[in-house]
């Protein structure tokens, strides 16, 4: 009996990660919106009503995507966070965890990236929902480094969402340069240049970010932001991975 059961539950999770990969796939093309049923249950050689047995919809799957896309990111933050040495080596390892990142998972990169401003709300929301958590971790992390001290948690959270919506923007540009540009041929070489720009842009924003954050606390407590905004009500801007 307990086989039987482990049969029925192996199967059940073969077709659930066919329907994921069928729609990540069929997502390369298009929106999640234009995305069908049936369109996903052909692609991914089921019955139809076996979709309903894994997902309440396809915005149910997009969600789903959104989990598997973005846990991924987690490890990666982590990593980064910890990478020691001074600014610059710690910048140019982040660019290059990103870059690696992209190389490996180019697909669910590209949903994240198209669908974050996409029409279906409930993905709309599940992708904010997890770069919200994304943020909180990397506030925690920099709350800890002495580059940080004195800093509010409002500032340290800014700080924080500079790091991760770079990390996103970066990650959107090696999407246009892919590791595959590498190659030999003069049109692939061209790629590979256009690859070395992206990182050089992405190390040079990390560096303005960085100096940006050892200054921060220069202004006095009391002083106003251009605006008449005082420090620490979330207009200012830190920096990151420095």
């Amino acid at each position: 009996m307990s086989h039987t059961l482990g049969a029925r539950q192996a199967q059940k999770q073969r077709t659930r990660r066919a329907l994921l990969d069928a729609a990540l796939g069929l997502l390369e093309e298009q929106g999640l919106g234009s995305l069908g049923l049936r369109e996903v249950t052909r692609a991914a050689g089921v019955a139809p009503t076996a979709f309903y047995r894994h997902f309440r919809s396809i915005e149910d799957l997009g969600v789903a995507l959104v989990g598997e896309a973005l846990e991924s990111l987690h490890p990666l933050i982590g990593t980064a966070m910890a990478t020691s040495g001074d600014a610059e080596e710690r910048i140019t390892r982040a660019v290059e965890l990103i870059a690696g990142h992209v190389d490996q998972h180019p697909a669910h990169m590209r949903f994240i990236v198209r669908e974050r401003h996409g029409g279906v709300q409930a993905v709309r929301e599940a992708i904010h929902d997890q770069l919200a958590r994304f943020t909180e971790e990397v506030a925690k992390a920099l709350a800890g480094d002495p580059v940080s001290a004195g800093w509010s948690e409002d500032d340290l959270l800014m700080l924080a969402q500079l790091y991760v919506d770079q990390m996103i923007a970066t990650g959107c540009l090696f999407l246009e340069a892919p590791a595959s540009a590498t190659a030999t041929d003069p049109g692939e070489r061209g790629g590979a240049r256009t690859r070395e720009r992206v990182a050089l842009m992405a190390a040079r924003r990390l560096r303005l970010i960085s100096i940006g954050r050892l200054h921060w606390l220069d202004r006095p407590a009391d002083a106003s932001t251009p605006g008449g905004d005082a420090p620490g009500d979330g207009t200012r801007g830190g920096g990151a991975a420095g």
